[in-house]
């Protein structure tokens, strides 16, 4: 795993002022340390969530993870094949132990593909409250919601957290047109299948872009994003349908009218093709991308959490997002989930050659693939940009 590993992203006057600003974050109590819950899954496609955290969190400052069947290795290490000093411990006594104090928060870190929650899971948690810290739930189960939860949460004085739950329905915005005043390219992150490294990428392709000079903002559009800290973006599989497309149109839009950026990034979420997630259809709707980067792991064979799909190709699924999309895709992006370096190389080749796009491995090789694909794509960029910066 620590080699090559997986993730493996109309108007009155009144509302015209609300349309520029971004997503409310959630209100977060004082203090910013966490330990993320993972049991049994992290690094794996339904510990997505923990997995992003440890890569990447501008809100928190991750302490620990938890998850006894990987204790005693380095998170970074485990991931990517680079230490960042985030360990991994087999329970939450001992997490607690190694922070020295009780840390502020306790992150659920599973995804699991029905947002729920075992109970094995709940006890976990609701140990968290009682030892006094806050809970940020990003499931489909609200913990608000369930009895034993809020009230442990009011005998311990602390506060429950659930990323995913959508604003009221009178808040919500339905597809205005006002994603044609977006004048920068708009590029989104897709995919072949869910739990397949889009966030990752879209996140890298951000900081590289920013890093050359060319100012860039990501939107996201699921609960690990926002749970990261990211200023823009919708848990967008949580609301109301008819609201999706409208949603992604308007976290656009605030975030062209609050950044003023050279080009938006759009993180995505499932797939075009995926039999049980629509939510790439309501992103393409609604942020109408210029170009689009398309996420492939060639040594999955079928489909995670459902094991009775076959997995497409990444030419398949470029075919099926431009027939159903006015956009083009611009480059292919690799998973290297159980490939040596050897087999990530021929991977890229092999895309590559049948596809005629440039594809690259975002974690594995140099931060200036992502650049160049997108400066071939869109070269007016190029006039800002100084990719000496990059390796």
């Amino acid at each position: 795993m620590s080699s090559l590993a997986s993730d493996t992203p109309s108007l009155d006057a009144s509302e015209q002022t609300e349309w520029i600003l971004p997503a409310a974050p959630f209100a977060l109590p004082a203090g910013s340390t966490a330990i993320v819950y993972c049991e049994g899954l992290f690094g794996e496609q339904d510990g997505k969530t923990a997995n992003g955290l440890v890569r990447h969190s501008k809100k928190y400052e991750i302490l620990s993870v938890i998850d006894s069947l990987r204790a005693g290795v380095d998170a970074g290490e485990f991931l990517d094949g680079t230490a960042n000093d985030i360990p991994v411990l087999a329970s939450l006594a001992e997490s607690i132990s190694h922070a020295g104090r009780v840390p502020d928060y306790l992150i659920c870190g599973l995804a699991p593909a029905d947002g729920l929650l075992s109970n094995q899971q709940r006890v976990v948690l609701l140990d968290g409250i009682a030892r006094g810290m806050h809970i940020i739930n990003g499931l489909h189960e609200f913990l608000n919601d369930d009895a034993e939860f809020e009230a442990a949460a009011v005998i311990a004085g602390v506060t429950i957290t659930d990323v995913r739950r959508p604003k009221a329905k009178r808040d919500l915005h339905l597809f205005s047109g006002r994603i044609f005043d977006v004048t920068c390219p708009r590029i989104a992150i897709l995919g072949t299948d869910g739990a397949i490294g889009k966030r990752t990428t879209a996140t890298l392709l951000v900081q590289a872009l920013n890093a050359c000079g060319i100012k860039a903002v990501m939107v996201g559009t699921g609960q690990t994003t926002l749970i990261q800290g990211g200023k823009y973006g919708v848990a967008l599989d949580a609301l109301v349908p008819q609201f999706c497309s409208g949603e992604v149109e308007h976290q656009v839009v605030a975030a062209f009218e609050g950044e003023d950026p050279d080009v938006i990034v759009v993180e995505g979420q499932g797939a075009l093709s995926h039999p049980a997630y629509l939510t790439s259809a309501h992103i393409l709707r609604g942020s109408r991308p210029a170009g689009v980067i398309v996420q492939h792991a060639p040594k999955r064979t079928v489909l995670g959490d459902f094991p009775m799909m076959p997995m497409p190709t990444a030419a398949s699924e470029i075919a099926l997002i431009e027939a159903f999309a006015d956009t083009r895709v611009i480059g292919v992006t690799i998973n290297h989930e159980e490939m040596t370096d050897d087999e990530l190389s021929n991977a890229i080749s092999e895309h590559h050659s049948q596809l005629g796009l440039p594809v690259t491995d975002p974690l594995t090789r140099p931060a200036s693939d992502l650049v160049d694909m997108v400066l071939t794509a869109f070269p007016a960029l190029a006039v800002v940009a100084d990719t000496t910066t990059l390796v």
